[in-house]
């Protein structure tokens, strides 16, 4: 039976209560989980919502902290780090074969003075990674970022058609990996500009660098298709046109996505020598401890992180 990783991720986040109310269909999974983090503040929540661990989830308890949900420390920060450096150290001597991560907040990288912005970073870093691409995997629809979190202002320059061709490169393994019929595969590019440009009217980008690229990728074997203007190309996808979709920048890519699979969506990297998954939401301090959080999304990334390892 294949064994997987949880990290609590922040703990006074929502993930401690995704995770609990989590168990019953966690129980369900043919497989085996292991979770890095608190084991006297996950007991405490199984209590309240009346819950039990099953057999084939174990805790590694990690750190004993005393919370106020909603409200981070440098403590608390400083734990959700170290239940994803306690993973890493697993994965690393091969006892897991992949990793659902919980929310962390990106503050907690610049507390303890480390040069990140978020687990995909991380991650890469950590297994020296320089290939990798955080995806977005929904039934309707399959989103790739160019690029991550920046600034809207320095997207242009960021850019850079080497990521790019990466990018689409982990993709069409992926989909070669999943998909039954390989001659079907098709990936679509998102314009940067309104309209694709316009001819150049309204910007030149896709003539002189998205357009040239897509050629390339396509004598070289690689069902890459536009640059398609983004107010039209994602319906087209969401309808089945295209199996992924290069989104060019973080927003341009999410609102879509997020408005199809705001509560299912699992947030996927490729490129990493193990499967990664996590829930699309973040540490959602305002309802942290409110018991309304909704543990679907985690769910789903439970269930493709389980799929995926038995493929691979």
């Amino acid at each position: 039976m294949i064994r997987l990783g949880i990290t609590l991720g922040d703990p006074v986040g929502v993930g401690p209560e995704i995770l609990i109310k989590a168990l019953p269909q966690l129980e369900k999974i043919k497989a085996q989980f292991l979770i890095f983090g608190d084991k006297n503040l996950l007991l405490s929540l199984a209590d309240i919502y009346r819950v039990f661990f099953p057999e084939n989830i174990k805790i590694l308890s990690i750190s004993d902290l005393k919370i106020t949900p909603g409200f981070p420390t440098k403590d608390s920060h400083k734990a959700s780090l170290d239940y994803l450096f306690m993973a890493i150290y697993y994965l690393k001597k091969g006892q897991l074969k992949g990793l659902i991560t919980l929310p962390i907040n990106k503050e907690a990288f610049k507390v303890l003075e480390l040069p990140y912005r978020g687990h995909t970073e991380f991650l890469a870093e950590s297994f020296r990674v320089k290939k990798f691409a955080m995806t977005f995997y929904g039934k309707k629809l399959k989103v790739a970022l160019a690029t991550t979190h920046i600034p809207l202002k320095e997207v242009p320059q960021k850019i850079e058609e080497e990521k790019i061709v990466a990018r689409v490169e982990l993709i069409y393994e992926f989909l070669m990996k999943i998909k039954r019929k390989k001659e079907s595969i098709k990936i679509a590019l998102c314009a940067l500009n309104p309209h694709a440009g316009e001819g150049g009217l309204l910007g030149d980008e896709e003539i002189t660098s998205l357009k040239p690229l897509v050629d390339r990728l396509q004598k070289r074997g690689i069902p890459l298709y536009g640059p398609y203007p983004a107010d039209s190309l994602f319906y087209r996808a969401s309808k089945g046109g295209f199996d992924f979709v290069v989104a060019l920048y973080h927003d341009q890519g999410l609102i879509p996505f997020k408005l199809l699979h705001f509560k299912d969506g699992v947030n996927l990297t490729l490129g990493l020598p193990f499967v990664r998954t996590s829930p699309v939401h973040g540490t959602a301090y305002d309802i942290a401890g409110k018991g309304i959080a909704d543990p679907t999304s985690f769910v789903s990334a439970v269930k493709l992180a389980v799929k995926l390892a038995r493929k691979w």
